[in-house]
């Protein structure tokens, strides 16, 4: 009985791991070999040295071979297949084309598909034109007459201005100045629409009101004369607008922080005076009362008090003494303050906590601190008014200096008396005085010094 080795021995073919005769055992586990086969042929193993990127592009999730063309197989966002039928392709044929938007009839060539053979160029619709109106000449003679254009020179700018699309510039560069008056741009815009708003205006139907545009020519030229003076600023004229601006928003500055303290002020005397209104009040209230009823009622704290002090209406034991904790929102500085003044009074800092010691302590801790603010706004408004006056004895000093120099006569006993008031020595040069106009800039002073160098001069050549 022949075996597959003696075949393979007959063919010249090398032999296999199991050259032995063929068993049951073989021919029952043939299909597992085969997909044994199958799963070891169809697994890859990476090169070593290859990075797991590299190697993921040159394989697929199936572990196919690498494609010969660029394909896309995933299916996601943004990834659309190419569908590829057996129809045909849709000719194209180079075939001539006309612009409408063009009145000399040239004719131009382009590849085109031949179901699209004699249509309108697609392109066309987007050339728009402004649509420039036309009058006769009994609308002339009736409403559009004017003595400083004529007829020939108004159908002129219309014909320019149909020519070009309303681009004044252009018609003004074009514009016929040799046959006719020498117009700037805003003298043929204002000639315009001038015509424009009466035509509409007649061509109207009864009843309506038509949107006329009126050109404005003065406020034109007056925003042109300004554009030309900012173009053409020095450097030096450019130098001094910027420090007057930086003057400015220092004084817009100063001034929003003076209105601030001020209502920061308004509210604490406010604060003050109905607070003594309260306990004015409440006093009286007490007195009517029972001292029964005293006992039992809770007595309110108003709240326009310097302090807020929190209350305990939540479930659960809570000790009186913790009503007269302060509050985190108290600073240390006003804590420290309260214990000085307490600790001058002859005050103990942590009395008996009964109902009435409790709220008469936070009252008066109230009241301390109010008063503590309030003495910090006077301090404050006492060292702005000193401030305000030292300020205003250097505007003095400085329209003194510039008005007295070459002067004959020196200043008079007044003025001395108040520049010297107080023994104030403030620069004018260095010093900013918060007053509008008041800043002298770099370029004043230069004009100023010149100014009076020279009087001085003339006034020492006089015999």
């Amino acid at each position: 009985m022949a075996t597959g080795a003696d075949v393979r021995d007959i063919l010249e073919l090398t032999g296999g791991d199991n050259d032995g005769p063929i068993t049951k055992k073989d021919l029952i586990n043939s299909d597992k070999k085969k997909s044994k086969k199958a799963t070891e042929t169809l697994t890859f193993k990476r090169p070593e040295g290859m990075h797991r990127e590299v190697y993921a592009l040159l394989y697929s999730d199936k572990k196919d071979a690498p494609p010969l063309l660029p394909s896309d197989t995933t299916q996601g966002y943004r990834t659309v297949k190419a569908k590829l039928g057996c129809k045909k392709v849709r000719p194209w044929k180079w075939m001539p084309f006309t612009n409408p938007a063009r009145r000399d009839g040239a004719i131009f060539h382009h590849w085109r598909r031949v179901a699209e053979e004699g249509k309108d160029y697609p392109f066309a619709r987007f050339n728009k034109t402004v649509q420039v109106p036309v009058y006769s000449e009994q609308e002339y003679q009736m409403h559009l007459h004017d003595d400083g254009w004529t007829k020939a020179e108004t159908d002129h700018l219309f014909d320019l201005c149909k020519r070009f699309d309303l681009r004044f510039i252009v018609v003004h560069d074009r514009y016929d100045h040799q046959q006719y008056r020498k117009r700037s741009v805003e003298d043929l815009k204002e000639r315009y629409y001038s015509i424009c708003g009466k035509l509409t205006k007649v061509r109207a139907a009864s009843g309506t009101e038509p949107k006329i545009y009126i050109f404005d020519a003065g406020h034109e030229r007056r925003r042109k004369e300004q554009l030309e003076k900012l173009f053409n600023r020095t450097p030096e004229q450019v130098a001094e607008e910027e420090y007057l601006i930086q003057e400015l928003r220092k004084i817009e500055t100063r001034k929003k922080e003076r209105e601030k303290k001020a209502q920061d002020l308004q509210k604490l005397i406010k604060a003050a005076d109905t607070t003594t209104e309260l306990r004015r009040a409440e006093k009286r209230v007490s007195k009517k009362k029972l001292p029964q009823k005293r006992e039992t009622e809770k007595p309110a704290v108003p709240e326009t008090a310097g302090i807020k002090f929190p209350d305990f209406k939540s479930a659960g034991v809570t000790l009186r003494s913790q009503r007269m904790k302060l509050p985190s929102s108290v600073g240390q500085k006003k804590i420290k303050a309260i214990e000085q003044i307490l600790i001058e009074q002859g005050v103990d800092l942590n009395p008996m906590p009964t109902e009435e010691i409790v709220q008469m302590f936070n009252e008066l801790r109230s009241d301390l601190v109010l008063l503590y603010e309030l003495k910090q706004a006077h301090s404050n408004c006492e060292y702005e008014q000193q401030m305000l006056r030292h300020r205003y004895e250097a505007l003095l000093k400085a329209g003194g200096c510039v008005g007295t120099v070459g002067a004959a006569s020196t200043p008079g006993a007044e003025s001395q008396s108040w520049l010297n008031a107080d023994d104030i020595k403030v620069e004018a040069k260095e010093q900013i005085i918060d007053v509008v106009g008041a800043p002298l800039t770099p370029n004043s002073r230069k004009r100023r010094e010149s100014a009076s160098s020279s009087s001085s001069v003339k006034k020492v050549k006089k015999p």
